[in-house]
């Protein structure tokens, strides 16, 4: 059964849609060009007035916003409500340089509850669930936009945040947790211990996982799902678009509904900057309709996918994206060839003998780019003879080499030896200086 939030909006006519759309769009864009001072200039510049933007195909006529601008006019140039109707700021984590920050209205805090709200229910959240929030809790919006959706449904909600894993599996077990939200990576990681300290699954309630904030893969869902027993959905969403939710996974697993009532999805093809059609593998676009705080236009995220508008068998008619396939900008170039760390993935978790952690090392010497795939194998492999261990190496060689295009060195090492992560993984070592 697929339970559904908002019926109304969610499973609304694509005509109708389309039709909000057109009406939200040209209220931002007079509302931006009013009163930010950037998106001003850079339409005059354009010779755009808002008149002439009347609806979303006439996006395509919108300068893009980059993440670059936020810092450039940090903290407060973006930002189109005055200070005083700001009651949140939420941003990055701001590991270089300066963070990336958001403002939000109280409005802006109401409909990404409302968004989060329809993606747990999209997991049969309801009521009577129990929702452990895994996320860190603080500027990244993650935990807080899961807690904010749990409340809104009425569900008890867990605000555990990041770390303490033995906590975490005790608060799982004594409260009898059904909805988790985390990380793929920090799921695999519970589901790994929850297995090494010998707790009976089958006295755990889990149901359902909510996870999101880093690319994952469809084998990595499969690991997921028979190491903590749930069905386990795939989330997006972003500090500068409105957090977790702006898109969801339902139980089909058929890709993530967008919430175009709040935000209008682009693809556009990341080199010559145009709009492609449905179906079309580019960059992803956003420009918020219904936020209040600091809206965006045009926002470029960077990360590569597809969207599809044909209706879901759940009933509802949101545009989905299908899974991301990487970034523009965390893209390997090696040797010449394009290189997404869930390319080696897929290969990786396909493969009888390795466990699903790995981390890819680029070098470059002489001029020549190398790279390494440091992948852990399992505790029963480990212990095997060398022929065996010879025999896995060669096949995830071969098997990148098909996939990938270029020869790598496989480094297989002991188990638990590539770092764990509560947080984001961290999958690559760059080392060269490019």
């Amino acid at each position: 059964m697929n339970k559904i939030w908002n019926p109304q909006i969610e499973c609304m006519d694509r005509s109708e849609i389309i039709k909000l759309q057109n009406e939200r769009l040209r209220n931002v864009v007079k509302y931006e060009y009013e009163r930010v001072p950037l998106y001003r200039e850079r339409m005059d510049k354009k010779g755009v007035k808002p008149e002439d933007i009347r609806t979303i195909d006439d996006l395509k006529y919108l300068p893009f916003t980059e993440k670059t601008d936020l810092r450039d006019t940090f903290p407060y140039g973006l930002f189109a409500a005055d200070k005083k109707d700001i009651v949140r700021i939420q941003g990055s984590s701001g590991t270089t340089g300066k963070p990336i920050v958001s403002g939000y209205t109280q409005n802006d805090v109401d409909v990404w509850t409302e968004m989060m709200a329809r993606t747990l229910t999209a997991g049969n959240a309801d009521q009577d669930s129990i929702v452990q929030v895994c996320y860190g809790y603080g500027l990244f919006t993650g935990g807080l936009g899961a807690h904010q959706g749990a409340s809104k449904i009425g569900a008890m909600t867990i605000p555990m945040s990041s770390g303490n894993t033995a906590r975490q599996l005790i608060m799982m077990e004594e409260m009898g947790t059904t909805h988790l939200c985390c990380t793929p990576s920090y799921a695999l990681y519970l589901g790994e211990s929850i297995r090494e300290q010998g707790i009976d699954r089958s006295k755990l309630k889990l149901k359902c996982g909510f996870f999101g904030a880093e690319p994952w893969t469809e084998e990595m869902r499969k690991q997921i799902e028979e190491l903590l027993g749930v069905d386990a959905l795939d989330i997006y969403g972003l500090t500068e678009i409105a957090g977790p939710g702006v898109s969801f996974e339902c139980l089909e697993k058929a890709g993530m509904h967008v919430n175009e009532d709040h935000v209008i999805p682009e693809i556009i093809d990341p080199a010559t900057e145009m709009p492609l059609p449905y179906g079309e593998k580019g960059e992803l676009v956003f420009t918020t309709i219904t936020k209040t705080g600091m809206p965006m236009l045009r926002y470029r995220t960077h990360d590569i996918c597809r969207l599809h508008d044909e209706k879901c068998a759940c009933g509802r008619t949101l545009v989905r994206m299908e899974r991301l396939m990487g970034r523009t900008d965390d893209m390997l170039i090696i040797r010449g060839v394009n290189v997404f760390p869930s390319q080696i993935e897929s290969v990786l978790v396909g493969v009888r003998g390795v466990a699903p952690h790995y981390m890819l090392v680029v070098d470059r010497q002489k001029a020549t780019d190398s790279l390494e795939v440091q992948v852990e194998v399992t505790d029963d492999m480990f212990s095997d003879s060398i022929g065996g261990l010879d025999s896995i190496k060669k096949e995830i060689g071969e098997k990148i080499k098909s996939v990938v295009g270029i020869k790598a060195q496989i480094t297989l090492v002991a188990p638990h030896t590539i770092p764990r992560s509560e947080g984001k993984a961290k999958r690559i070592i760059d080392k060269r200086k490019l």
